[in-house]
């Protein structure tokens, strides 16, 4: 298959598969109660902070779900972005499994502002109104555009002065490291965030995300055991689980997967630029590629490269475009950007000819 649908096409890198089945050897503890999930803890301390303390859950929307029911009593809400992946692609799950209502703000390049906080704030101890207790951000956020380290300690500021917490969806959180070119603490800890989903799937697991506690001061830690198990999110043999990070961060190999998807990106991204017809519509700063073409275009295009087509609130494109989402991962090479390159400078062409 030709794609460039999504990261999570992607399989898992063959490190992460030995790990796994090097962790398969014989008999071991469970509910992580093992040497590769003491393994896996020692290192998200190394690279998140010494007081961090992480809980391992299989996927995205369960580990989101899990600190937002965290973070919040059940009368909270989690203010987040109009095109966040907790409002538009979590089914749900939030407002359903979690009990937490969501309080979206509209953004131009899918990042919150301070503003959008305090605005969507304007009732707090109103009894008729959900209460906002979490500030949620994507990093990388769902159009592919990346928070500064001072622009999410602007947001934790505005949070904390408001009696919140912040809470950072890092599905694509090595990716957002490694295009600034900072430790993964520095988006996170070090910038006043209080807890983080860690994305490890996309860069290269097989299936593995962690909750992670950076602030235990603020008493998150105290329900994520039994949230986690009320979740369903415990992991019986979380061994499997904890093989997979420990793969990722013992030697580095998460920065430079990420860092190798990012560049493919920013290769296709230099390619199709100048492209007559073309439209890039977003900053391309981690490993994802927005634009805007001709609808007939992408349809031919889509014929034999599998990518999504993508509809930002707010966005207004001339009749007859779309905007679509190109995204590069670990595994994506050179020869595969440079095909599709082609192929969509011809096909343009074709089209206006």
């Amino acid at each position: 298959m030709s794609t460039f649908a999504s990261d999570n096409y992607a399989g898992a890198h063959p490190q992460v598969m030995a790990a796994v089945v090097a962790a398969n050897e014989g008999h071991a503890p469970a509910y992580g109660a093992d040497r590769w999930t003491a393994r896996a803890q020692e290192l998200l301390r190394e690279q998140l902070g010494s007081e961090a303390q992480a809980f391992l859950v299989f996927n995205g929307t369960g580990a989101n779900v899990l600190a937002l029911r965290a973070a919040c009593s059940p009368w909270g809400a989690a203010i987040c972005a109009q095109t966040a992946h907790l409002h538009v692609d979590e089914g749900g799950a939030p407002e359903r499994v979690g009990g937490v209502k969501l309080l979206t703000a509209p953004t131009a390049d899918g990042k919150l502002r301070p503003a959008d906080v305090e605005r969507l704030c304007d009732r707090l101890g109103d009894e008729h109104q959900a209460q906002p207790q979490v500030v949620s951000i994507a990093q990388s956020t769902e159009l592919g555009t990346v928070y500064s380290p001072n622009e999410v300690a602007a947001l934790a500021r505005t949070a904390h002065d408001l009696g919140l917490r912040l809470h950072v969806d890092g599905a694509r959180l090595p990716a957002a490291a490694a295009a600034l070119g900072v430790p993964l603490r520095a988006i996170t800890t070090d910038a006043g965030v209080d807890l983080l989903s860690f994305g490890a799937t996309k860069a290269g697991a097989l299936g593995a995300e962690a909750v992670v506690v950076l602030r235990p001061d603020g008493g998150l830690v105290d329900g994520l055991p039994y949230l986690r198990k009320q979740s369903l999110q415990l992991a019986s043999k979380g061994r499997f689980l904890a093989a997979q990070f420990v793969a990722l961060l013992e030697d580095g190999l998460w920065e430079r997967l990420a860092s190798h998807a990012n560049a493919m990106a920013a290769r296709l991204a230099a390619a199709v630029r100048d492209t007559p017809g073309l439209e890039i519509t977003q900053l391309v700063q981690a490993n994802a590629v927005f634009a805007a073409l001709p609808l007939a275009a992408t349809r031919r295009l889509q014929q034999e490269w599998h990518f999504y087509d993508w509809d930002t609130p707010g966005r207004e494109l001339a009749p007859g475009t779309g905007e679509v989402r190109w995204m590069c991962a670990w595994d994506t090479t050179a020869d595969e950007v440079d095909r599709f390159a082609a192929a969509v400078r011809d096909v343009l062409g074709a089209v206006a000819a």
